[in-house]
């Protein structure tokens, strides 16, 4: 099941590269979850649901960042904390690469938004935001962790 999974985005990854544009987002990874393309000034981002992003850190292959201010928690394996205003002057938290995977939250989904929007703006081509942020996240019953 895992190899089916992993083959999916190798192959979704793959496709996306040959047609250009905008870089993939993840795999639908089931009838239910469904992914959201948000047109923004250069380019577009994709909201993701918390459910998908429980799947995703199964196999962790992106830079997760927590973007709210102030500090409520975090969801383990958070990469960064980078408050959703300062995205430009902490460049150097994120990816050299522009077409890596950025996957953004925040309490309630709001500043993850305007986050993703800021990085499109910065060049970034596969921005993912957690709609409905950690409070979405708690609901479904996962942990929050507080330092």
């Amino acid at each position: 099941m895992m190899r089916t999974g992993l083959l999916l985005l190798v192959m979704t990854l793959f496709m996306a590269a040959c047609a250009g544009g905008n870089a993939p987002v993840p795999p639908v990874m089931s009838d239910a979850d469904q992914v959201e393309k948000v047109p923004v000034a250069g380019g577009s981002y994709t909201n993701i649901s918390a459910t998908q992003l429980h799947k995703l850190l199964v196999a962790k292959d992106f830079t997760l960042v927590n973007v709210h201010i102030p500090y409520e928690g975090e969801i383990a394996q958070t990469d960064a904390f980078i408050p959703y205003n300062e995205l430009d002057k902490h460049a150097d938290q994120l990816p050299a690469d522009k077409n890596a995977t950025i996957v953004l939250y925040c309490r309630s989904g709001r500043m993850g938004a305007i986050a993703a929007e800021r990085l499109v703006g910065l060049g970034y081509a596969n921005v993912l935001n957690v709609k409905g942020g950690m409070v979405e996240w708690e609901k479904l019953g996962y942990p929050i962790v507080k330092r």
